[in-house]
C-alpha cells in the first residue's frame, strides 16, 4: 500500500522551501550543477540518518525519525519542523515500526552482560521496554506486524580491523587498512576487502534469531560457521526474513531468504560467473520485490537486479560506470529509484562518479511486438535514465550517504559531509523552479 506524506497534498513550491520550520542549522540552497534545490536538515553533533533500508517512517508517513547525540529526533514532513523525541545519550536507534508511531532503539551493555531494547512512543516519547538480548547482538529489523525482532549474534567477537574498537564516528566505518603482497599499503577500499575475507575465513560459528515484542522469548532459526548479515524482514509478509552470507562479494552466494519458524531457507542469487558479485540488497515497499546491486563481473558491468519473491520472475536495469551507487533504493510507488553514486578507488572506479542519483526505470520492449515463447522464464532486462541531483565531489565516501525517499517521492534524504562535518541533507527530485 502507498503511504502518502501530509506533504504530498501540497504543491511543490509550498514544501520545497520550509523556511518557517528551518532550525538553526537548517539551510537551503539550489545545487549550481543540477539545479535541483537541496535542505541541510540538522548538523547538530552525532547526527544518524537511519541506513538505507531501516524504516525512518511512521505508518502514515507524516513524521521521520533520526538521531543525534541528545537522542531521538523526529521531523514534520508537512512543516519540517524538528522535536526531540527521546532526550538519552548513549543509545542507537535502530527503525521505526510499521503499525505502531514507535521509534525502536538499543541501549548498551548492561553489567549483566545484555543490551536493552526499547521502543518510544514517536508523539509522547514514553518509553516502554522489549527485551534483554545478550551482548554482541545485533538487531537489525522488525516484522510487518510488529510482532517479532529478528538479529544476529557471533558466539565470539571479533573487531574487524586489528587493534581498533568500534567504528570512527565521522564516517561510520571502521578504519580499515592492510598490506597487500607486496607488502606496500592498499587503498581504502582493498583493505576493508581484506578485513572482510579474514572475518569471513575465521568460521565463528554465529546465530540468527527472532524476539517476540510482547513476551521477549528469544528464538534461534538460522545457525552456521558463515558470516551472517543484514536481516531485513519483509515490509508485507511478517513471516519472511531476508538475511545475507557477509563476506567478500565474489566468494558468497550472499543473498537469503529464511521463514521465522527456521525452514524454506532459501539462496535468491547464484553466481554463475567468476568475479560475478551481489549485494547491498533491500526490500521494494510493498514487499514483493528483493532488489540488489549486481556486477557481470565485478567492477566491469553494472545492474540493479530485482527478484519476485511471489513468482521467481528476474528484472535487470542496465546502469553505466559512472552510475554505479555504493547503495540503491526505490520510491513507495515503485517509479523512482535512487543511487548514491560512488568515488573513483571503489569497485565501479567511476571518474565521475560522485552524485546523488535519480533513475527512471524503462524496460526493453520486444522488436516488431514478437514474444519469444520462453519470455516469462527469462530475466526481463531494462535501463535507467539516469538525473544528477546532487553534486557531491567533496563527499569522503568511507561516510556512505544511504539514500532514501520520503514517502510521497518527492525528496531525497541522505547523510553526507560535503560540507565538512557529517550533516543529514535531503534533496528534492523536481528540479528548482
Amino acid at each position: 500500500m502507498l503511504k502518502l506524506a501530509a506533504a504530498a497534498l501540497l504543491p511543490l513550491s509550498l514544501i520545497a522551501a520550509p523556511a518557517a520550520a528551518q532550525t538553526a542549522d537548517m539551510k537551503t540552497w539550489v545545487d549550481a550543477k543540477t539545479g535541483h534545490k537541496v535542505v541541510r536538515v540538522s548538523d547538530a553533533p552525532g547526527n544518524y540518518a537511519l541506513y538505507f533500508n531501516y524504516n525512518a517512517y511512521t505508518p502514515n508517513g507524516d513524521t521521520m525519525i533520526f538521531s543525534t547525540a541528545q537522542g531521538i529526533q523526529a521531523m514534520d514532513m508537512k512543516t519540517w519542523k524538528i522535536r526531540p523525541v527521546l532526550r538519552r545519550r548513549g543509545i542507537r536507534l535502530l527503525f521505526a515500526g510499521h503499525k505502531t508511531r514507535s521509534a525502536y532503539f538499543a541501549q548498551g551493555e548492561r553489567s549483566g552482560g545484555t543490551v536493552s531494547i526499547w521502543a518510544a512512543d514517536i508523539d509522547t516519547g514514553r518509553v516502554r521496554k522489549i527485551a534483554d538480548v545478550p551482548a554482541g547482538s545485533q538487531i537489525d529489523t522488525i516484522n510487518a506486524d510488529e510482532t517479532l525482532l529478528a538479529g544476529q549474534i557471533a558466539l565470539e567477537q571479533r573487531e574487524l580491523q586489528p587493534g581498533t574498537r568500534g567504528r570512527d564516528p565521522k564516517t561510520d566505518q571502521a578504519a580499515y587498512a592492510a598490506n597487500g603482497p607486496d607488502g606496500r599499503p592498499l587503498p581504502y577500499a582493498e583493505a576493508k576487502e581484506v578485513r572482510l575475507n579474514e572475518r569471513l575465513e575465521a568460521k565463528i560459528p554465529m546465530e540468527i534469531f527472532t524476539v517476540n515484542v510482547k513476551t521477549g522469548e528469544r528464538r534461534t532459526i538460522v545457525k552456521s560457521t558463515d558470516w551472517l548479515n543484514h536481516l531485513q524482514f519483509s515490509p508485507a509478509d511478517p513471516t519472511l526474513l531476508m538475511y545475507c552470507h557477509e563476506g567478500p562479494w565474489h566468494k558468497v552466494d550472499r543473498i537469503w531468504t529464511v521463514r521465522t519458524d527456521g525452514t524454506q531457507n532459501t539462496k535468491i542469487h547464484a553466481r554463475t560467473m567468476n568475479m560475478e558479485i551481489a549485494g547491498h540488497e533491500f526490500w521494494s515497499p510493498d514487499g514483493r520485490t528483493i532488489w540488489y546491486d549486481l556486477q557481470t563481473p565485478r567492477g566491469q558491468d553494472f545492474w540493479l537486479a530485482g527478484y519476485d519473491v511471489n513468482t521467481g520472475k528476474r528484472r535487470w536495469y542496465h546502469l553505466e560506470r559512472n552510475e554505479w551507487s555504493v547503495h540503491y533504493n526505490v520510491s513507495d510507488d515503485g517509479r523512482l529509484f535512487s543511487g548514491d553514486g560512488g568515488d573513483p578507488e571503489m569497485v565501479a572506479h567511476a571518474p565521475d562518479g560522485k552524485y546523488m542519483y535519480l533513475f527512471r526505470p524503462h524496460d526493453i520492449p520486444d522488436v516488431a511486438g514478437i514474444h519469444a515463447d520462453n519470455a516469462e522464464a527469462l530475466i526481463a532486462p531494462g535501463t535507467f535514465a539516469a538525473e544528477k541531483l546532487v553534486d557531491m565531489g567533496k563527499q569522503d565516501y568511507k561516510l556512505e550517504p544511504n539514500g532514501r525517499f520520503s514517502p510521497d517521492g518527492r525528496w531525497l534524504f541522505f547523510r553526507a559531509n560535503i560540507e565538512g562535518a557529517p550533516a543529514i541533507y535531503a534533496v528534492a527530485t523536481e528540479k528548482a523552479k
